[in-house]
């Protein structure tokens, strides 16, 4: 037995938008990596900050097994995300392309005038927070970058990821 069926301008054109709406939902839920809207680069960078959290802060220090100095910790980041980027804070500050604070994103750099001839550098990890290396007397550390020390002393930002 034979089943005849009409086909429309309509029925067509109805059968091919379902058919698409299922791909591009089925799209949607390719997986995607991080979930976080972080680019690769700038989602290395803070895993490799992060990864630092508690090593000893030592002057002039950048790596992992001796300590870290602010600019020797972002100055590691980098390099083992694959940036070349200058050693001093000030220096990083100098090379990166400026990012206004309302623009932060994680990955960005930013910096601080702590004294009269003393630089600070950290990386955020979000919008509101970033990784460091603060003092003899600390550890690699998160803070916020909205505490009244650090908007007091807070200079500027930049990247060299854009």
């Amino acid at each position: 037995m034979k089943i005849r069926t009409t086909s429309t301008p309509l029925s067509r054109l109805t059968f091919i938008l379902v058919a698409l709406l299922v791909l591009t939902t089925l799209a949607g839920c390719a997986s995607r990596g991080r979930d976080d809207g972080l680019s690769a680069r700038r989602a290395e960078l803070v895993d490799k900050s992060l990864a630092q959290i508690g090593t000893r802060y030592l002057y002039g220090g950048e790596s992992p097994d001796e300590g870290f100095d602010c600019s020797g910790l972002t100055h590691y980041a980098h390099h083992q995300a694959g940036l070349a980027i200058p050693r001093t804070a000030a220096a990083q500050q100098r090379a990166a392309k400026p990012v206004p604070r309302s623009r932060l994103q994680p990955g960005d750099m930013v910096f601080f005038k702590t004294g009269p001839n003393a630089y600070h550098v950290g990386l955020m990890i979000d919008r509101e927070r970033f990784v460091h290396a603060s003092t003899s007397r600390s550890r690699v550390r998160i803070d916020h970058l909205d505490t009244p020390y650090w908007n007091r002393h807070y200079i500027g930002a930049g990247t060299y990821l854009r």
